[in-house]
């Protein structure tokens, strides 16, 4: 039988590979949850690359399906075989995490397969909300039961922040793909529609939309700010979220360029900023 410690330090080592602003939020976190929040945030970024890995939407389902046969208690074989799976697991029963917003995050990621518009704001809310709000949530619940159900409308609002900034960032790769996570009634009250998105060519329409969709991220980062700040306990599970706004800015300074390049910022500032978010004790 593989040793627990054994899988949780593959996972955090995995997700030094797959997600390196979440594993400075681990190494940020108290030493005995680094291996829960390392498995659980490994996770996320298996699910968010299955389309890196994929031609075609059914194999991407196929890898999807793995993990809800797994959260639902039908593994295909033993799990020891799958250190990531078993710390995962070991993470849910640990800390009592709720299995179904797990499989609803792997249900909400199945958009990501697929080439179909965000239909509406709602609709990408409630993506962001079921994805990035949900996994600020769940790393609450990792280091404090009590105090992550305070933090819920906070991690509500800085999920869908964080969301928007990460589409942001992404977006030169998803226009490549045809991918448009931009809502279509923001896109239709700029006048425009997906294809006319995607060709890129009517810049002044395009930087309107892009403006309005940072904007909206700006405006949940603001409701995610109002109110008491977050305790240093639950703060870890938001440190990424101060990622954020610097891309949301930014976006709406760029406009249609935000086509054309990344916006990603160097390791280190992206480093300093989430330091700086953990001794101030805000996002």
């Amino acid at each position: 039988m593989a040793d627990p410690k054994t899988n949780q330090e593959i996972s955090l080592a995995t997700l030094r590979d797959t997600d390196r602003d979440r594993y400075l939020a681990c190494l940020l976190s108290p030493e005995g949850k680094r291996g829960a929040l390392a498995a659980l945030y490994a996770f996320n970024a298996e699910l968010a690359r299955i389309r890196d890995h994929v031609h075609e939407p059914l194999p991407g389902e196929i890898r999807m399906q793995y993990w809800r046969d797994l959260l639902e208690g039908n593994a295909h074989g033993s799990t020891e075989a799958n250190p990531l799976a078993a710390a995962l697991l070991s993470a849910v029963e640990a800390h009592r995490l709720p299995r179904q917003t797990l499989i609803n995050m792997i249900e909400a990621r199945i958009f990501d397969l697929y080439d179909d518009p965000m239909e509406s704001r709602t609709s990408l809310e409630g993506y962001a909300g079921e994805t990035a709000s949900a996994l600020i949530q769940l790393a609450g619940l990792i280091l404090s039961p009590e105090e992550a159900m305070g933090s819920a409308d906070a991690a509500g609002h800085a999920g869908v922040a964080q969301a928007i900034s990460g589409m942001l960032l992404l977006m030169p790769l998803h226009q490549r793909r045809g991918q448009v996570y931009v809502p279509l009634e923001i896109l239709s009250a700029t006048g425009l529609d997906r294809e006319s998105f995607l060709a890129g060519a009517d810049k002044p329409r395009i930087a309107a939309a892009i403006e309005a969709f940072a904007g909206l991220g700006r405006d949940h980062l603001a409701k995610a700010r109002e109110g008491k700040l977050l305790s240093p306990t639950i703060l870890p599970a938001f440190l990424p979220v101060a990622l954020a706004e610097p891309v949301l800015v930014k976006a709406q300074k760029r406009g249609a360029a935000v086509l054309e390049a990344s916006m990603q910022e160097p390791q280190w500032r992206r480093q300093m900023r989430m330091a700086l978010a953990g001794m101030r004790k805000k996002i």
